[in-house]
C-alpha cells in the first residue's frame, strides 16, 4: 500500500469534489431560476397555456433536486455531460435577451446578462465534472 503525502488528495477525492461542486453550483442556479420564476409568476408574466405556472415551478424543483442528487451520489460523467448539454440550451435565449432585446422588452437586458453569467459558470462546473477527470 502506498501512502498519500499530507496535503495531497487522491484522484478519486478530486473527482468526487468536482462532482460535489458541480452539484452545488447547479443547485444554486436552480434556486435562482425558481426565485425568478416565482417573481415573474407573482407579476403575471408566466404563460398559462400549458397549465398553471405553479405546476411547472414544482416540476422544475423536482428536476433540480434529482439532478443535484444524481451529481452528488451517482458521479457519472455521462450524466454530467448530459446535464451540461441540456443546460447549454439556455444560452441562445439568454444571449438574445442580453444583447438583442426587442424595442419594448418585458425584462431588462441586465436580467438576461446576469443569468448568462450564472449559466456559463454552471456549465464550467459541469464540464469539469464531466470531462476533466
Amino acid at each position: 500500500m502506498t501512502a498519500v503525502p499530507v496535503g495531497s488528495t487522491a484522484p478519486l477525492d478530486r473527482r468526487a469534489a468536482k462532482f460535489r461542486q458541480a452539484a452545488f453550483v447547479y443547485l444554486h442556479v436552480a434556486i435562482l431560476y425558481e426565485a425568478a420564476a416565482l417573481a415573474m409568476m407573482r407579476r403575471g408574466m408566466l404563460p398559462s397555456r400549458f397549465g398553471p405556472p405553479w405546476i411547472w415551478m414544482l416540476a422544475g424543483a423536482v428536476v433540480a433536486a434529482l439532478v443535484f442528487i444524481g451529481l452528488v451520489r451517482w458521479q457519472n460523467v455521462w450524466f454530467a455531460r448530459a446535464v451540461w448539454a441540456i443546460h447549454g440550451l439556455r444560452v441562445p435565449a439568454l444571449v438574445s435577451g442580453a444583447f438583442f432585446a426587442d424595442e419594448a422588452p418585458r425584462m431588462s437586458s441586465a436580467f438576461y446578462l446576469t443569468a448568462l453569467v450564472v449559466v456559463v459558470i454552471n456549465l464550467w462546473m459541469l464540464a469539469r465534472a464531466g470531462w476533466d477527470l
